[in-house]
Formats: C-alpha cells, sequence, structure tokens
C-alpha cells in the first residue's frame, strides 16, 4: 500500500450535522474523511494548490449533501489508498443511490462474487472516504444497521436523513449503539 507524504496533504475541519469530520486531501484528491472520534491525527497543512482545490471541492460538496442541495458526490476527485478488490467494492458502493440500501450479500453479487460478502463487509470497513463513498447504506441481510466507522446513532441518522428510514425510528432489539 502506497503511503501518503503528510507535508503534501491539505486538511481542513467542517462542521456537520453528525459532528465535525476531519479531511485530508493529496494533489491526486480526496484520501480520507475522519469522524470526531477517529483517534487518528491528520497533520495540520495547506497542502498543494492541487491538493487545496480537492480538499475545497469536498468540502463544498459535504455541505451541499447536509444542507439537502446535494445527493451525489461527482466531481469530487477520490485518491483513496487500497487494495484493487477494495476499489473495486468503493466504486461499487460509489453507484449506491441517495436513500437506497443494500446488503452485503447484495454488493457482493453487484461486483460479480457472490461468495465474498463478508470480503466485501471487510472492505466496506476499510472505506477512507465515508459519506462520499456512501459505505452508510450497507445493512445487514436482515435489515439490521451494521458497524459503521462513526457509529450507529451517525449511521442511522445518515439513513433517516437520505430517507432509508423513516425518522424516530427505534434501533431493533439487539441492534442498539
Amino acid at each position: 500500500m502506497k503511503q501518503l507524504k503528510t507535508e503534501a496533504l491539505a486538511t481542513a475541519r467542517l462542521q456537520t450535522p453528525i459532528g465535525a469530520l476531519r479531511l485530508a486531501a493529496s494533489g491526486e484528491g480526496l484520501c480520507t474523511v475522519l469522524f470526531a472520534e477517529d483517534p487518528r491525527e491528520l497533520p495540520e497543512g495547506g497542502g498543494s494548490g492541487s491538493a487545496r482545490t480537492h480538499l475545497d471541492r469536498a468540502c463544498t460538496a459535504l455541505d451541499a449533501y447536509f444542507t439537502g442541495r446535494r445527493q451525489t458526490f461527482e466531481g469530487v476527485t477520490l485518491a483513496a489508498q487500497g487494495t484493487a478488490f477494495q476499489h473495486e467494492v468503493w466504486r461499487a458502493l460509489s453507484l449506491l443511490p441517495f436513500g437506497e440500501t443494500v446488503s452485503y450479500a447484495q454488493l457482493a453479487k453487484r461486483i460479480g462474487r457472490p461468495a465474498a460478502a463478508r470480503a466485501v463487509g471487510l472492505a466496506n470497513g476499510r472505506n477512507p472516504i465515508p459519506i462520499i463513498v456512501p459505505c452508510h447504506r450497507v445493512i445487514g441481510a436482515n435489515g439490521a444497521l451494521t458497524g459503521f466507522a462513526g457509529g450507529l446513532p451517525t449511521k442511522k441518522w445518515l439513513l433517516e436523513f437520505e430517507g432509508a428510514l423513516p425518522r424516530g425510528l427505534a434501533f431493533p432489539p439487539g441492534n442498539r449503539p
């Protein structure tokens, strides 16, 4: 896996309805979105002009998403680090429409690997660009909310916001945060 040079990263903090998000972009595109509770550190930095441009586009797109003015993230250049399989899963995630959910098994079938639901789940869990690559839209086969880097309450909020879950729906038994 290619290591990013931290001095080349542009970083920003964006206040959202789900808390502060920390973002980082390189000259190649957006490479990280971290939730407030994520303990990983991002270097403070302005980065190159192209890194700053990618970061500004991502922040603008996320702001538009959270204010209901945007449902897709076309035009945001991504530069996530991962394996070929992870990138395949992340591309499939990026095609999931706003307000729709899919199970790990369904996503595995969509990428032509019907027996790889667990591997799809692992790749989903390693998505470094949540929300923009909408891993929150993946749920358990029984409809249960499953793990999410931002926590289950955040996943529930995002799915309610997108209309994939009725607002105010209680967590099912055994599926509480």
